[in-house]
């Protein structure tokens, strides 16, 4: 394991970063005129701090431990996925899933997709006759971190934004005996369940607005998609995991606030609950999350916090012990 504060610099380095840097600082809604003034903070705030080479390639990952990490506990480890075209420290900051892991004692880990100071992209799909890079990257990092901290192999839990969101339900195919649940967020689903390897339940649960531009609540094409690739209906998505995961067809819907609606669907096979929160007028966004420009992403709700929601789903899942 390579576990260190990447010092990742000098000057040709920087310099081929400007643009991404100028483009991410644009997503985030900072005047042009601050750009000089916050590109040091920015870079320093933006360090990986863990990385090793998977399939060839060095990959990176933001490691977060809380404070009160008892070694001799074992401890739960959340894997966070960013969506596309970002990377570990913006999901960390997007979804403030620190915050969670030091009011219940978790590990999170923000491992960032390939693409460098590029566009960050994690690829769904498997290769066969193996796994894809990517899965056998987070299945190594699992590994890694297991290694130096003592991780609950019954208690590692993915989630993740958009192309992360995606990227989650890959693993759920795919690693099935190392996550215990996954969570969604603004899921940018493009390959079908029929792609699925392993249709074995996993517990699943979705946040989705009803406004997202970006990946349409009611399924359909996307500007950030080319050649005119189709979303799903998230209503069809819903039903199609909770069929996976031979649940009752019959959910039960509740009003959890004034523009959040949930849907249940239990019981399934081996406790594996399927929740769908959908959330009216809600863009391209992590509910409770960070503030991200509602011009380009849409409304962020604070009616609830999906990180809250998700480890309370989390928790009471883990994986059956052999």
């Amino acid at each position: 394991m390579t576990e260190r504060r990447e010092e990742e610099g000098g000057r040709g380095k920087e310099s081929r970063g400007r643009r991404a840097l100028l483009a991410a600082l644009a997503l985030i809604g900072l005047p042009v005129a601050v750009v000089p003034i916050e590109a040091v903070s920015w870079f320093a705030a933006n360090r990986h701090n863990g990385s090793f080479v998977s399939s060839g390639v060095k990959r990176e990952y933001l490691l977060y431990v809380p404070k009160a990490y008892d070694r001799s506990k074992p401890t739960p480890l959340v894997i966070s996925l960013h969506g596309a075209g970002l990377w570990g420290a913006a999901q960390r900051d997007m979804s403030r899933w620190n915050d969670v892991a030091d009011r219940e004692g978790l590990i999170i880990v923000y491992p960032s997709g390939v693409g460098g100071r590029g566009v960050r992209v994690w690829h769904e799909e498997g290769i066969r006759p193996g796994l894809s890079p990517d899965v056998k990257f987070v299945s190594a990092l699992i590994d890694t971190i297991s290694a130096h901290f003592n991780i609950d192999p019954a208690r590692v839990y993915a989630n993740g934004l958009s192309n992360g969101g995606g990227m989650s339900f890959a693993l759920s195919c795919t690693l099935r005996d190392r996550i215990a649940a996954v969570g969604l967020v603004g899921s940018a689903q493009l390959v079908p369940f029929k792609w699925c390897p392993d249709p074995r339940p996993m517990p699943m649960i979705n946040f989705h607005g009803t406004s997202d531009v970006a990946a349409p609540y009611n399924g359909g094409t996307s500007w950030v998609v080319p050649d005119h690739k189709r979303f799903p209906s998230q209503l069809t998505w819903t039903a199609n995991w909770a069929q996976r995961n031979g649940c009752v067809p019959n959910p039960v819907d509740s009003a959890v606030a004034a523009d959040v609606t949930r849907r249940t669907f239990t019981p399934c096979a081996d406790g594996a609950d399927v929740v769908l929160y959908t959330i009216h007028g809600g863009g391209h966004t992590w509910p409770g999350g960070g503030p991200m420009p509602e011009w380009f992403v849409g409304r962020t709700t604070r009616s609830i916090d999906a990180s809250s929601l998700m480890w309370a789903f989390f928790r009471e899942h883990r994986l059956p012990s052999d």
